[in-house]
């Protein structure tokens, strides 16, 4: 396995396959020029400075006795040309991820390795997805081209396009809305991991599709390191069997459970920009002032028809008249209809500048239907969004898929995330989150919860300790560069703020489980935290596997490894290659994947399942040292 970055991601998929897949791995990665960043520097520089103790940490490996087989070689080089490449051992190698940050680097390094080794797995890690998907077709045709011999059933997994900001978005999103980062996509289906106690004393918590964990006794903690010194009955436990739920009553659980259905274009209709709303054209103010002169008018078209015995439409055309103070004096005429029309005149008078207001508001919502949006002044209950880059702009569209409101804070008025949020008519205040009255202005005293997205550590930090002083029961979610920093930063605000609600992620923890399931062949629909594990969600063929294939679904279950989900009911020539895309409109009907499973269900070679899998379990069952046992 060969692996080339430039920041903290590399390292972390490096080390996730020499540790958990007990990979031979290369990491190729530029000098190392500054061995101490700063604390708050970009990713990049960061991920510098953790490379430059690489060999350092190799050294200290293999003298802990670490087998030669799962060796981290590294080669130190400003670009990934053809020599580099060549000397890291592309020409031999199973599979290559290209994780820079820069697309074209990456998109450069992917055509010269798949012209030395054209049955290369490739892992590119790529922003634009519309040029991924192009991407994709061309080094798969180029592998064909090259080997017409190749079967093209192994292209399935030849090429793979991912983007760290799609892998982490689901699960900050998700920190932001209800606390937890536990959310995958399949099919369409927006699925969650909740954390579910018991109703009651000796009863067991319901399972809903299935249950994924039972959780530790320190469960509470904000890193849960402390149950890894449990006993396996207190500690924690992935994919437990029945008997195991059964027998752990009173104790929490994580159960997987469906949120909606997520359709294409589902925002983009409910944000129409040729349907304004009311309340988006005129503010709460204004629209209590109309109403109130429109009760005072009411009232006067009613005092002259009583005092008069006029028509009631000629009390009201004559009391607009005056209103408008286009009406004759009312000289001559009784002491009732002379008070009236002064009246009339004294409300005339507070709606000319009612009047002018509403015009100036109504083409100032016209204006900004083509620009950004101001947050309105009653807004509440939404969500603080910190950072429009790549991760931010991700984000925020998850958000807005499930009808979140958001108000988005950005200092950069060029940012990528800005054009989605204009495109989706989301309020955007312009601005430094560290200068006073910027996060004031995205009424963060009056929001749900606060995402600081930002590429700083120090400046997410900064805003999530002022928020906090503004509202004390803020849900804080935070994008940290560095594991451990993100540990302690949970914990000191967790001790300081017992009743509130923290999270701290770190984008390179949640995405790197997913390129490294890449690299070795299989479709990872999500990737989901569980204290301080993780639980992988895959797409499998259960062909050429025997733990699945002549097996029923309760057979083929193996606690604390893998268990089958769901069934693709759908035939092989009609399954869609990526079901962790939205599910289109089906016009013949299809089922797609089913979630309920019959335990006695035999799986066939032709079906494709989806796996809740840890990362060992699914390395045993499709890695290249998996534990083959006949079925029984």
């Amino acid at each position: 396995m060969v692996v080339c970055g430039d920041d903290g991601l590399s390292r972390r998929l490096a080390t996730e396959l020499r540790d958990v897949y007990e990979e031979r791995v290369t990491l190729v990665v530029p000098a190392a020029r500054d061995p101490q960043p700063a604390l708050g520097r970009r990713g990049a520089g960061r991920g510098l400075g953790l490379f430059g103790r690489v060999p350092t940490a190799r050294a200290r490996a293999a003298g802990a006795g670490r087998s030669p087989a799962s060796e981290l070689r590294v080669v130190e080089a400003a670009d990934p040309d053809e020599e580099v490449l060549a000397a890291a051992g592309v020409a031999g190698a199973a599979a290559l991820a290209l994780v820079y940050e820069d697309d074209d680097t990456n998109i450069r390094a992917a055509l010269v390795a798949r012209r030395l080794n054209p049955r290369l797995r490739l892992v590119i890690r790529l922003y634009n997805r519309k040029l991924g998907q192009h991407l994709e077709e061309l080094l798969d045709q180029a592998a064909i081209v090259a080997e017409p011999e190749l079967d093209r059933r192994e292209l399935d997994s030849s090429t793979t396009v991912l983007s760290d900001a799609d892998t982490a978005a689901p699960a900050l999103a998700a920190s932001a809305i209800a606390g937890t980062s536990k959310v995958v996509q399949a099919d369409g289906l927006l699925l969650r991991a909740v954390e579910r106690t018991p109703p009651g004393r000796g009863e067991v918590a319901d399972p809903g599709l299935c249950t994924l964990a039972l959780l530790s006794a320190t469960a509470s903690d904000p890193a849960g390191s402390e149950s890894s010194v449990l006993g396996d009955e207190r500690g924690l436990q992935l994919l437990p069997d029945d008997r195991a739920v059964a027998a752990a009553t009173g104790r929490a659980i994580v159960a997987l459970e469906a949120v909606t259905h997520v359709g294409p274009g589902r925002s983009a209709a409910r944000f129409n920009a040729s349907s304004l709303p009311v309340g988006y054209l005129f503010s709460r103010r204004l629209r209590w002032s109309l109403a109130g002169i429109s009760l005072a008018v009411t009232a006067l078209a009613v005092a002259s028809w009583v005092t008069t015995g006029d028509h009631p439409l000629h009390a009201a055309y004559i009391t607009l008249l005056d209103l408008f103070a286009i009406n004759d004096p009312a000289l001559g005429q009784p002491p009732e209809r002379k008070t009236l029309q002064i009246l009339a005149g004294f409300v005339g008078l507070l709606l000319l500048p009612v009047l002018v207001a509403a015009a100036l508001e109504a083409f100032g919502a016209f204006r900004t239907a083509s620009v950004l949006r101001r947050p309105s002044r009653g807004q509440s209950g939404h969500v603080v969004l910190l950072g429009l880059g790549k991760i931010g702009a991700r984000v925020l569209a998850r958000l807005r898929e499930l009808d979140i409101p958001v108000v988005c804070v950005e200092s950069d008025p060029q940012a990528r995330g800005l054009a989605l949020a204009r495109s989706l008519r989301v309020p955007v205040v312009l601005g430094d989150v560290t200068e006073e009255g910027v996060l004031e202005a995205a009424r963060v005293h009056r929001a749900h919860s606060l995402l600081a997205l930002t590429s700083a550590d120090t400046t997410n930090l900064e805003a999530a300790l002022y928020a906090r002083t503004v509202n004390p029961e803020l849900r804080v979610v935070m994008r940290l560069f560095e594991d451990d920093f993100a540990t302690a930063v949970y914990r000191t605000l967790r001790a300081a703020h017992p009743a509130a609600l923290t999270r701290s992620r770190s984008v390179t923890h949640l995405a790197a489980p997913a390129f490294a399931g890449a690299m070795m062949g299989r479709q990872i629909l999500g990737a989901i935290p569980v204290e301080r594990r993780v639980l992988l969600f895959a797409a499998i063929e259960v062909a050429g596997h025997p733990q699945l294939e002549g097996r029923t679904i309760a057979e083929s279950f193996r606690p604390g490894a893998w268990r089958v989900i769901a069934l693709d009911t759908d035939s092989p020539e009609d399954r869609r290659p990526d079901l962790s895309s939205a599910r289109g409109a089906d016009p013949a009907g299809r089922p797609g994947l089913v979630w309920q499973l019959h335990p006695g269900y035999v799986l066939k070679a032709e079906d494709r399942v989806v796996l809740a899998a840890t990362r060992r379990g699914l390395a045993e069952i499709l890695g290249r040292r998996a534990v083959h046992t006949p079925a029984p």
